[in-house]
Order: structure tokens, then sequence, then C-alpha cells
């Protein structure tokens, strides 16, 4: 978005950002906003970590402020994070409009704290974006209605499916990330030489059974399979094997040969890395769908997923902490089954129709005053 509104709508539109500062790791901040050339914050809360609600109840107020003095016209608020959430609820308080991207998604789990994020915004928004067709279809089951006309408001929210910025920036940065880093050279990594995994959502880092089953399942996919695994570690992952895995296993991962433990990596490295798996592992839902957009298949680490779209394909499997789903997902994967990779996600312009959509229904609501 930040991208469209530099190079084609720097004249008719002044972007504001606030960074909450929930994710505050430097290779978990800083270097996205350098490496994604995304403008420097406006405002930065520095809320840092802590307990859910402390978390959010600290970017509810400090985002109230900023509204305050800043009086947007629109709140654009991205995913499914505390940080939406949190925008959320203060936007829909102080009556700014909210433009919720990645509208629409459901696991249909409520346990997962991201599903009560993305329903509650969703339905304090006035425009919603849904990145695919499934997305729309959700919004509508809940209530909200196709076609609807302006002026939209929270009450009479207008819904769009025009694709998916994610796939703009997977497109846009992947011929970056082939010229700026040095990842693979760095780690001795060949191309389709290795699988990419990686693990942070809380229901599987939080809970001892499922993260011990997840790694005995890297160690002996590794030792069966003789591949290699080349796992990247969020921080709060790390802090949770040293609590949470059992003693042998954890020096058995951190010694093994055929598993590379790699320190959080940037945009731009996760981009080459993925690019050049032969398959990823991920409880993510943003490294599912890069997986699929790069073409590359993948075995989901959860019991279900908001991406439907991509496992009915064929592209990936749901595998759960489950080590022989696992070992015959990497087994239907490594006899190239055939996967069709189809355009589900636009066509890499999501970010240009999506302002001109807002711009639009600026001028509708200045023309009816």
């Amino acid at each position: 978005m930040s991208r469209a509104i530099k190079n084609k709508f720097s004249s008719a539109i002044q972007e504001i950002i606030v960074h909450t500062g929930q994710h505050y790791d430097p290779q978990m901040s800083a270097v996205f906003f350098d490496e994604l050339q995304i403008p420097k914050p406006d405002y930065n809360l520095n809320v840092g970590s802590g307990k859910h609600g402390a978390q959010t109840a600290k970017m509810i107020e400090g985002i109230e402020d900023i509204l305050e003095q800043e009086k947007p016209d629109y709140l654009i608020i991205y995913g499914d994070t505390n940080s939406t959430l949190a925008a959320a609820v203060a936007a829909s308080k102080m009556k700014t409009p909210i433009v919720h991207i990645e509208a629409g998604l459901r696991s249909f789990n409520k346990r997962m704290p991201e599903e009560i994020n993305r329903i509650l915004s969703d339905h304090v928004a006035t425009y919603l974006f849904p990145p695919t067709e499934t997305g729309f279809i959700n919004l509508i089951n809940e209530g909200f209605k196709a076609g609807t006309q302006p002026p939209y408001t929270a009450d009479n929210p207008g819904i769009f499916n025009v694709g998916d910025v994610m796939y703009d920036n997977t497109l846009f940065f992947s011929a970056v990330a082939e010229r700026n880093t040095t990842i693979l050279a760095k780690y001795d990594l060949a191309a389709d030489g290795y699988v990419l995994a990686t693990l942070h959502r809380n229901a599987n880092t939080d809970d001892p059974s499922r993260l011990n089953a997840l790694f005995w399942a890297f160690q002996r996919l590794v030792d069966r399979f003789a591949t290699r695994i080349v796992l990247p570690l969020h921080p709060r992952t790390v802090k949770q094997m040293e609590l949470l895995l059992d003693a042998t296993l954890l020096q058995t991962v951190r010694n093994h040969p055929q598993i590379l433990l790699l320190p959080p990596v940037s945009f731009l490295e996760m981009i080459q890395l993925e690019k050049n798996a032969n398959l990823i592992l991920t409880d993510s839902g943003g490294v599912q769908k890069e997986a699929y957009f790069l073409n590359k298949p993948c075995i989901i680490l959860r019991s279900e997923t908001e991406w439907v779209e991509i496992v009915e394909s064929g592209a990936a499997l749901l595998c759960d902490a489950d080590e022989n789903r696992i070992f015959q997902a990497y087994e239907y994967f490594e006899k190239k089954t055939p996967v069709v990779y189809q355009k589900m996600y636009g066509d890499g312009h999501a970010a240009e129709k999506m302002l001109e959509i807002l711009l639009e229904g600026l001028s509708f609501n200045e023309a009816s005053v």
C-alpha cells in the first residue's frame, strides 16, 4: 500500500504510519521497514511484549490519542494481530472509518486469538477487502451484504474482492530478493536442496506435547528422508524450546547436522529461502500463501487454516502436530504429485485498486455534503 501511494497516489493521499511496537526485536521490526522500503513511522507506541489484554490496552490508548490529533479520513488495518484489534476498537469509538485488509478470513477456531481479532475487526469496519472469494463468502454468511452502495459506513459497509496485497508484494520482492540477499551462500544452501520450516503460533509453542511432537517429527523427517531442514526461529519459539522441549530432544535438534536453526531472518531472506526450498512446513498463514505464490508445496502444522483454497487446490496438506501425517504428506509431495497453482489472489495490483476505491468513497462523501 505504501509503495502504491508513493508511485501512483502521492498527490492525492497522505499516509501516516503508526508502529505499535508489538514487534520490537530489531530483526522482527526495523529490518522490515528497511527492506520493504516502508517510510519511517510517524508514530511508534513502543508497547513491547506482555499479556494480550495489557498489550492491546496500551495500543488502544496510544492509537486513540493519534486519531484525536490527526483526524484521518480512514484508518487502515491489516490481518489479525493484536495491533489490528486495538486499532479497530480505538477507531470504532472515535467514529473513524476502518479499512480492513485481509477481511473475511476464518479458521472457525475461536481458541485462536487471531480468529477473535479478525472477526471483531471485520464487524466494525467500513471497507472490507477479502483477499479471496472464500473470504468474501464468509462475510456474506455472517450477514454482510454484497453490492451495497455508498456512502459506506460501519452499518452499510462495502465489501470488495480485488486481490491480495501479499501477492503484490511477493511478485515485487521476489526479484529484489534475488539481487539483494546472500543467505543461500551464507549457509551453503543449494536450490531445491532443503526443506524450510517455520513455527511460531501459540497453540504449537505453548503446548509441551505439541512442541515436542513437532520437533520429534522434524528430527525423524531428516533422518528418514535424508533431507535437510532450515528453521528460522522466532525469539519466542527459542524461549519456549528451552522451557518445554525434552532435554535430549533439544540437544539433538541443536546438534543435528541436517537441522539448521537460524536466528530471525529478514523479509527478503525469507522470500529467498521460500523460493529455493523444495517444500515448506509452517504454522504461519502468511508463509502458507507465500509458498503458494512461489509454487511450493506446503505442509501445514495446524488442524485448520484460513487459506482453504490452498488445501482444496492440493498445493497444501493439513497435518497438525501429527508425525505420521507429516511423513505421509512429505511422501505425497516427494512423489512429485502434480499441483496446479491457479491465480486466486488477483493480478498483482490489489493495492492500487483498493486505494482507488477509497478515493472514490471520499469523492462521493464530499459530493453528497
